[in-house]
């Protein structure tokens, strides 16, 4: 990190990303439209590979060691069963720096599971998007419209909360210990929505309709928005 200087005095972070799934190259790609450099990503996977290159064209594919070493802020955008080991496995090798930001991006966890990385000095926060992505340049729009849940220590707290704005998405702050419940808020709203819209588009396509998703569209997103403003019509009676 020896241009770190430079970079924090222009308001830009060297900024490496672990995981090149779904979530990691959009996160990257919407920072690197606030200004941020993507120093690097680091995947194993050959279709994460091409996704990372759609997403982020001229970033390089980077080991791990590597991309920690050359970051002011490391992104973890890997499975939230993951999360642990890996962090504990590079404190352990002594690759977090003192004043480095660390962002993972599960749900569920809080910043307290960055424990080993700060115990180094890094600075941890935990960032989620709450909303489904697919991994391609539509999720830049959606991520505008959507909200990301922060949780980090107070004093670092508006760092977290910077870096959603930049994204082009609103912050809201979840406490710690309200991470689980707030986990498992996202996961019923989701599994439910993709259950139930499967199940229906089923139904349309053994009746002969071509486009179900076509049909069940503006339904769909107007049954959702008038529950959301909770202007949920009464079921009609059956006589």
């Amino acid at each position: 990190m020896s241009d770190q200087p430079a970079r924090a005095q222009s308001g830009r972070l060297g900024i490496g990303i672990i995981g090149a799934g779904r979530v990691g190259p959009v996160i990257g790609a919407a920072l690197a439209g606030a200004g941020h450099a993507i120093v690097g990503i680091s995947t194993v996977a050959e279709h994460n590979r091409e996704r990372a290159q759609a997403m982020l064209p001229d970033v390089p594919i980077l080991e791990i060691p590597d991309l920690v070493e050359r970051s002011e802020l490391v992104i973890l955008a890997i499975p939230e069963h993951e999360i642990e080991s890996l962090v504990a496995g590079l404190a352990e090798t002594g690759a977090w720096q003192p004043g480095q930001l660390v962002l993972h991006t599960a749900a569920r966890f809080g910043w307290s599971v960055l424990g080993p990385a700060l115990a180094a000095g890094a600075i941890p926060l935990a960032v989620h998007p709450a909303m489904a992505f697919t991994g391609t340049s539509m999720d830049l729009v959606r991520l505008r419209e959507s909200y990301c849940a922060v949780s980090a220590p107070t004093p670092v707290l508006p760092i977290g909360q910077a870096l959603v704005v930049e994204m082009g998405a609103e912050p809201i702050v979840i406490a710690e210990a309200d991470r689980p419940a707030y986990a498992e808020a996202v996961s019923i709203a989701t599994s439910f929505s993709t259950s139930i819209v499967g199940q229906a588009m089923s139904v349309l396509t053994e009746i002969g309709i071509e486009s179900p998703g076509a049909v069940l569209g503006p339904l769909v997103r107007s049954a959702v928005d008038n529950a959301l403003r909770g202007s949920v019509p009464p079921l009609p009676v059956v006589e």
